[in-house]
């Protein structure tokens, strides 16, 4: 089955060639991914290489990977031809919300309201299952929404800021 999976404004060719073969824009990569343990955590073994990402669905896939959160839609040929033809396209003009990708406390926001941030500024840092992970931002914008301050605890999914 063929996938286009588009992040950062970028798409890739996914073809799932069997359960341990994807092809990503030719190139074949050996693959294993599976669960590890009962949070949104997965390891993936890529060409004998192993990676830990966490990975959430919610309006979009979520994955938080080496401490940037990427947003991400999988889409395959027949549905993006068809929001194509239906639509011009998404506006870029919505707000992101940050929400936390796992439960845990929130250790730092480097940021406050109204700030203008660059794509890859860290908006936050959570602390969950004895690791920090700096969360951030996807895209420029302006900082809107704070709703979480340093020692509060949050819940998977809780939306934490707002960049505009």
């Amino acid at each position: 089955m063929k996938y286009i999976t588009t992040i950062e404004s970028r798409e890739y060719l996914v073809d799932i060639i069997d359960e341990h073969q994807v092809s990503i824009d030719g190139k074949i990569y050996q693959v294993d991914f599976m669960p590890v343990g009962d949070q949104q955590v997965y390891s993936l073994v890529v060409n004998g290489k192993s990676v830990d990402a966490n990975v959430y669905f919610e309006d979009s896939w979520q994955v938080l990977f080496q401490g940037t959160l990427y947003s991400a839609t999988v889409e395959d040929e027949r549905e993006k031809r068809l929001k194509a033809a239906m639509s011009g396209g998404v506006a870029d003009h919505a707000d992101f919300l940050l929400k936390a990708p796992m439960p845990g406390m929130v250790i730092s926001i480097p940021v406050k309201e109204g700030q203008d941030v660059h794509k890859g500024d860290v908006l936050a840092v959570l602390e969950s299952m004895k690791m920090q992970n700096e969360l951030r931002s996807p895209r420029d914008g302006k900082i809107t929404r704070l709703r979480v301050k340093p020692g509060d605890r949050v819940e998977q999914r809780e939306t934490m800021l707002s960049v505009v």
